[in-house]
């Protein structure tokens, strides 16, 4: 059974930054891709970024490039996102992904999902 349980949510006012954790109970945590989605509200929920099991390889949505950050510590079974200049339009409850077919590099799904952490960016 796969568990997921994000952390590190909050209230930010504009150009802020937030770090978001991610503590898996997957076994060979670091054997597989991780991925962040996010939900805002009335919104369809989106895919924001993702990285392989070696960090090697990450990817983005175009509207956070180069702001946000996605990293791993394969030793604390742990995903994070780094949030820097945040928007108010980032705000969204976001949950960490682990997809159900396990590959070393992001697939498109099925996932399992987290609960979700509440980031709110105040303008």
């Amino acid at each position: 059974q796969v568990q997921l349980v994000e952390s590190g949510g909050g209230l930010v006012q504009a150009g802020g930054s937030l770090r978001l954790s991610c503590a898996a109970s997957v076994s060979t945590f670091g054997s597989y891709a991780m991925g962040w989605f996010r939900q805002a509200p009335g919104k369809e929920r989106e895919f924001v970024a993702s990285i392989s099991w070696s960090s090697m390889t990450t990817t983005y949505t175009d509207s956070v490039k180069g702001r946000f950050t996605i990293s791993r510590d394969n030793a604390k079974n742990t995903v994070y996102l780094q949030m820097n200049s945040l928007k108010p339009e980032d705000t969204a409850v976001y949950y960490c992904t682990f997809p159900i077919l396990r590959t070393p590099l992001w697939n498109s799904g099925p996932y399992y999902w987290g609960p979700g952490t509440q980031v709110t960016v105040s303008s």
